[in-house]
Parts: structure tokens; sequence; C-alpha cells
């Protein structure tokens, strides 16, 4: 068969897209996927580009692609397609479920990723499960291992939750240990597996290390995997508990349930692979990136004030280093720009009108740069 180097991928699921990254086809057996309209991407523009993974649904995506946008990521994700060209960077972006992004971006078959830390944690609970699987029937050997994992670099300040222990509100459970030995419906297996193991060994007077693994230990707690409406697990009889994402709560409550342990706060994070294919490009969209979070988080404030107050002005507004201080026309007078925490800036003003500060503007920051 004829080398096929124009593929569509289709979704939702996209198989072939999978394959691809997985280095489970080459390319002289690509199937043909016949689709209308014929928009088509060549599998040589992939070449030669850093492979960069977002959300392709859920609640991460819309700020995912808000922040792409802010980083001055210019791409146009064609109908059904689960691959975008970047037209402005030597990058492709490659949509997945978040769930499925820490595999790609910790084996290496994509160099950055946007997802979940409860994602990437869940990932790794599996790995350790599986490691300890392979070394308890001696299949593994340390000549056998590779590199693998992901690097977190940086927190990005959306999507925070919780992944809680959730049990029926007007029931008998108070703590997780009053769960041990009942069943626990959950899509995050390995890190529920993981904490229901401490808590077991702490039942049984075993002392607990906490950053130490458990994975993959006999339970006597029945961890049941279910991937969607989990909160009904416990009013269909399918669970004692459940161990979920709660962002508000309003959900859980609408099902009766009560939270009554933490097992991992979260938030949505960039990751990327330990040995990712050009490292300059990483460096420069985790600093892009970086910008746009710091420029959501600050405003420029700028004023004029007499020199006199300028010690009492600037303890209000010492910026994140140190402020500007310019001179005026007029003598005694100096014009100060600092920035100021978006949500300190109202009580800020006050203040600055209290020390004798006039002419005061607040300014959006679009990006920024350094630390």
């Amino acid at each position: 068969m004829d080398l096929v180097n124009r593929l569509v991928f289709p979704s939702p699921p996209s198989p072939l897209l999978y394959a691809v990254l997985s280095g489970l086809v080459c390319a002289s057996f690509f199937p043909i996927y016949i689709m209308p309209p014929p928009e088509l991407i060549s599998l040589n523009s992939l070449e030669g580009r850093l492979l960069f993974a977002v959300p392709k649904k859920g609640r991460l995506l819309q700020a995912a692609l808000n922040l792409l946008e802010g980083a001055d990521i210019q791409f146009k994700r064609e109908n059904r397609l689960d691959i975008a060209l970047v037209k402005n960077l030597p990058i492709a972006l490659v949509f997945l479920p978040a769930a499925d992004i820490p595999t790609f971006v910790g084996e290496g078959r994509v160099d950055l990723g946007i997802t979940g830390y409860d994602q990437v944690q869940e990932h790794d609970a599996g790995v350790r499960a599986i490691a300890r699987a392979r070394r308890m029937s001696n299949e593994w050997s340390p000549k056998d291992e590779k590199p693998r994992g992901c690097d977190t670099i940086l927190d990005l300040g959306f999507g925070s939750c919780k992944l809680q222990i959730q049990v029926p509100a007007k029931g008998e459970y108070q703590t997780g240990k009053d769960l041990i030995g009942k069943n626990i419906g959950t899509s995050f297996v390995h890190l529920a597996s993981e904490y229901f193991a401490r808590l077991e060994l702490e039942q049984e007077g075993i002392k607990v290390d906490s950053t130490a693994s458990y994975a993959g230990r006999k339970l006597r707690t029945k961890i049941i995997e279910l991937s969607g409406s989990v909160e009904a697990a416990c009013a269909l009889g399918v669970a004692d508990g459940i161990v979920d994402l709660v962002e508000s709560g309003e959900t859980m409550k609408a099902a009766g349930l009560k939270a009554i342990e933490t097992v991992v706060e979260t938030s949505a994070i960039l990751i990327k692979s330990k040995a990712p294919s050009n490292p300059a490009m990483v460096d420069l969209i985790a600093a892009r990136i970086n910008g746009v979070i710091t420029a959501q988080k600050y405003v420029l404030c700028q004023y004029n004030v007499p020199r006199a107050q300028l010690v009492d002005a600037t303890k209000v507004t010492p910026g994140k280093r140190a402020p500007t201080v310019t001179s005026l026309e007029e003598d005694g007078w100096v014009a100060v720009s600092a920035m100021v925490e978006k949500k300190r800036i109202a009580p800020v003003m006050d203040d600055l009108t209290k020390v004798g500060a006039t002419d005061i503007l607040v300014l959006d920051i679009h990006n920024t740069r350094g630390s």
C-alpha cells in the first residue's frame, strides 16, 4: 500500500489519533477515513512540531482556550478534528480527554499538556500499582524501565475543586475509616485504592508514611469503577460511598450526599514530558502562559502624589519588585506606577486617597514577562 500522508482525525472518539500518538501503527498501514467535508491534515505537517495536548471537552476546555489565546497561540480547530496546527509557531494542538493527557505526556508521545492535578495523580497512582504488580510477579527489571512521567510547570489558576469522599447525608458514615470494607464508587480507581489502603493500614495500627506509595495493595474495601454519574451510585445501591470531584457541592447536595474527607485538592496545571522534543519551545510557551496568568492577577495602578507623601504612598503600592517613580513638571510632585493584585485594588485606591494621591488610574494588563 502506498504511503497515506493525508489524514482526518474524527471526534469523538478518535482511535486513529490514539494509535498515531501511541506509536501503535506505522504510516504505511494507516486506514483512510472518508469524511465530508475534505478538510484534511497532512501527516508531514506534524513533523517538527511540538505536540501540545488540550482537554477536548469538559470544565477545563474553555479556560484552556482562553489561556492559549492570551499567549498568542493562533489556531483554528476545524469541526470534528482532534488536531489543530498553530499558525504562528511550530506547534500542533492535540485535543484529548483530560484523563488521558497525563498518559500521553508521561509516555513522551506529547510534549506539553493542560489537565487537572487530580488526573496526573490518578495516572501516577496507576503507574505505581502496575509497577508493584510487576515486582510481585517477578516480571520487573530495572533494565526494562525507561524515564516516564511528567513534570508540572505551572499551576494555571483555574478549575479548582476537590476530590472528596461523599456519603449519604442522613447515613451513619462520618469518616473515611467508617467505609473500610464497604463498596466505594469512583472514576478515580487508583487514587481511591491508595487512600483506602492507608486507612486500612492505620486501622491495623501500622504507621503510614504520607509520602509512600501503597498502590496495588490488596484491599478489604471494594473499589467499583464508574465512568459517569458517580453521585447516583449511593441512591441506586451500587456503593456505600463515592470518591468524586466536587466544585460547588450543589450536585452532591441534590443527590443527598455530604463530604466527609478530601483525598486531593486540584486545579488545572501545565505539564511537560521528561524528554520534550523541543525544550526551547516548551520554555517559550511556559513563559507566555505564565505571563498571561500574572496579567490576570494584577492591574497597573498609576497616580500622582506629592513627593513628601511618596514614602507613605509606596507602602500602599510597593509593586511586585518596586514601584516606578518619575518627576512631574510641577515641583514637588511625582508620578507612580505599580502592579497591584486585582482583588486588592479597591482598598488600595482608598488608602492612596488617604495619603494624598490624586489622578488615580487603574489599567488592565493583557500580558507580562518576568517573575
